[in-house]
């Protein structure tokens, strides 16, 4: 097989979708730039900090422009918080008290959430440990939220509604915001007091709104994905109303200091310049999904989503069959990778996940997922999950490898 002949070929296949993700590349751009506008984002907002960090014109400013261009009154943009996990395991903590209800709407979140819940075994330190129940409602067949059984799963005690945008290692569409707005109209009208949490890991600047828009309390993420445009070097956002990020952020610091405290001895440069970016990158993201998952179709795989298809995430999922077709696959990426592309994956135990899993992510982030990376449980159907790409000419030079190691080993 020629493969630069066959990649040329997918390419004209998505010269599309390619459009599409160029015009919504440039809408989101231009929010972004009118949001740094309006908050006058100026090269003193860079400065370092140290100490408590009282008055960090540069954090503060930084908080505004997300929750502006999220719809929203209040935000927390830290380099402290560590992860995706550990922004959302504040908002539980947060807005959940020891007897309260806690429904996932959108079926069983993501794997590194049973520790914080308490569904895997362990609950020393959990939500079960502090006395908060949990109930998961799985999604229709369809892939959309069953709106009906999860207002009928409510109970008196129910104090949060989480809904997963992403598809976690799960076969399903990734859930637009506004696929979500038919439950949170619904869940306001039942019981206005709940609170509607999203976890929008992989959603930012994928679709014109964000789920804040439309009427969730709390959307939160990393900021080394999509909203961090592969410059951030650490940290997370969590977004909302007044009401619940007055309760989460007494988990980030403490009771009565919240947002007050907190200083980046850095610059925040990177997190200013990596917003700005955001758009574009995710963008380059979203070609090479749709590049992946047209060159998978036309080799006989199942992929998701398909490559015309609407998204709402950056993930694409491709059933390899094999573990060695999977292998083979984020061997090729890593071996494309910036860094570390001499280094051999291998499927190994991780914290947080039930199998094996075995992870292609040669980045300048360690472990940015808006960089390319693939990652996959090693159990059948054998389901790589690719997401980023910093550049398209990156992500099309990585499918070139991964076609080459497929068929070297024979499996293609």
């Amino acid at each position: 097989m020629n493969f630069e002949a066959f990649i040329a070929q997918c390419e004209q296949d998505c010269a599309a979708r390619f459009s599409q993700i160029d015009a919504q590349s440039l809408r989101g751009t231009r929010r972004v730039l009118d949001a740094f506008a309006q908050h006058h984002v100026a090269a003193r907002h860079f400065a370092p900090t140290t100490g408590y960090g009282y008055d960090d014109i540069g954090r503060d400013t930084l908080e505004a422009v997300v929750a502006e261009l999220f719809g929203a009154s209040s935000a927390i943009v830290r380099p402290q918080i560590a992860s995706g996990t550990h922004a959302l395991s504040m908002c539980l903590f947060g807005l959940l008290k020891p007897g309260d209800h806690l429904l996932a709407g959108s079926g069983m979140p993501y794997d590194t959430l049973a520790g914080v819940i308490g569904q895997d075994g362990k609950p020393e330190g959990s939500l079960s440990e502090m006395g908060v129940s949990f109930d998961a409602v799985p999604l229709l067949d369809n892939g959309e939220i069953n709106v009906s059984a999860v207002l009928a799963a409510i109970r008196p005690n129910t104090t949060v509604v989480a809904l997963q945008r992403s598809r976690g290692y799960a076969w399903r569409d990734a859930i637009a915001p506004e696929k979500m707005k038919p439950l949170m109209d619904a869940v306001r009208t039942l019981r206005p007091d709940i609170f509607i949490m999203v976890d929008n890991c992989y959603g930012a600047f994928v679709c014109d709104q964000e789920p804040t828009h439309l009427g969730a309390d709390v959307c939160v993420g990393s900021l080394i994905k999509n909203l961090g445009g592969g410059l951030a070097p650490t940290g997370g956002y969590i977004v909302g109303t007044d009401r619940a990020i007055s309760r989460i952020e007494a988990r980030l610091t403490a009771p009565g200091i919240g947002r007050e405290a907190g200083s980046y001895a850095a610059s925040y440069q990177p997190f200013y310049q990596g917003l700005f970016m955001a758009p574009h990158t995710v963008a380059q993201a979203l070609k090479t999904a749709v590049l992946a998952s047209r060159i998978f179709e036309k080799l006989g795989m199942k992929t998701s989503p398909a490559y015309d298809a609407p998204r709402a995430d950056i993930i694409q999922a491709v059933e390899m069959g094999t573990p060695e077709r999977l292998i083979a696959l984020c061997r090729g990426i890593q071996a494309a990778s910036p860094i570390d592309s001499f280094v051999v994956p291998e499927p190994s135990e991780m914290p947080g996940y039930a199998d094996p899993v075995i992870m292609a992510a040669g980045t300048f982030v360690g472990g940015a997922s808006i960089e390319l990376s693939t990652d996959a449980p090693m159990r059948a159907p054998y389901i790589a999950y690719m997401q980023g790409a910093l550049t398209y000419e990156h992500g099309k030079i990585a499918l070139m490898r991964v076609l080459e190691y497929l068929h070297a080993d024979g499996c293609i």
